[in-house]
């Protein structure tokens, strides 16, 4: 059992992984600004309400901590595009501080949420794994890939222990379907409001669909027995297109949406599958959650809140 602080434990990802290490009797204590309406914390989780951006409030949640996972971001792949300026003054910075923090503090390790769908960039190739070049195209993606290096430099400097986990595109049940990132949940959001689904492109561009609870039994056993590398690709290993995405949707909807083509941007990426084989090999075998049935769970939360 160790002590652990997750940072952004309230978002969608982080509050599904503090669930998964306190069933694992992990000490947990949640770090965020709870600016949402939905407070997800497991019960006997500490709290500590704060600003990511704030240092005083960074430095009394990692205080006595042995464990740091970072879970939070301060922009999306569509905010950063718009302003790389503030995901630098923000994520990158804020993320360089509370490794400063961590290392001054006598943390023992950090864990830190990537981003495998946009890390590796945009190259016809079928399967990406850990050990292949990394030339993320977007503002988000490289920024990601700027906090793996800070982390790396905090490790050789300070002997602060870091790992990052490349997740894919994950999705499900707690996902906002108002915000700009997560196209199942926006899509669903649209067929139950009767509003068309906007596609990038001819439907062709495909992803790793993660379910989420998968991410978080991955992430947690991960955390629970201790890492040998320090980067993993997490993800459900199999690509799906946006045309079978939406064909999935319409199977456990039974509704049949518009669909509205747009042109592609030049920042996004074709295709993205990770090759999983580590991590796998190392923790599991982990077994995936059908995307059907990913998709019916995430779709009868968002008709139960009439979103």
């Amino acid at each position: 059992m160790a002590d652990i602080l997750v940072i952004g434990g309230n978002g969608f990802l982080g509050s599904h992984l503090v669930d998964a290490l306190v069933v694992r009797e992990h000490c947990v204590t949640v770090f965020d600004m709870f600016s949402g309406t939905s407070h997800w914390a497991s019960e006997g989780v500490d709290i500590v309400d704060g600003n990511f951006l704030n240092i005083a409030d960074l430095r009394r949640a990692v205080h006595g901590k042995q464990i740091v996972v970072h879970m939070l971001s301060t922009t999306d792949p569509a905010t950063a595009e718009n302003d790389p300026i503030v995901d630098i003054r923000t994520n990158i910075l804020g993320s360089v501080e509370l490794f400063q923090i961590c290392a001054d503090e006598g943390v023992e390790h950090v864990y830190f949420a990537s981003s495998g769908g946009t890390i590796y960039g945009d190259r016809d190739q079928e399967k990406f794994s850990e050990d292949d070049l990394t030339l993320p195209v977007s503002p988000y993606g490289i920024g990601k890939l700027a906090i793996e290096n800070y982390m790396r430099f905090f490790e050789r400097k300070y002997g602060l222990r870091s790992t990052s986990f490349r997740i894919s595109n994950p999705y499900g049940t707690r996902q906002n379907p108002h915000k700009r990132q997560g196209i199942i949940p926006i899509f669903l959001r649209n067929i139950l409001n009767n509003m068309p689904l906007t596609v990038m492109g001819d439907g062709t561009m495909f992803r790793d669909y993660i379910y989420v609870k998968d991410f978080a039994n991955i992430v947690a056993t991960m955390i629970s027995t201790g890492p040998s590398q320090p980067v993993y690709n997490v993800g459900s290993g199999r690509g799906t297109t946006v045309n079978e995405l939406v064909d999935a949707m319409v199977n456990v909807t039974g509704r049949h949406p518009v669909i509205e083509y747009r042109d592609v941007p030049s920042t996004y990426v074709h295709g993205s599958v990770l090759d999983t084989t580590r991590i796998q090999n190392e923790f599991g075998p982990f077994e995936m959650t059908e995307l059907e049935v990913g998709i019916q769970r995430t779709w009868q939360e968002i008709c139960e809140h009439g979103f």
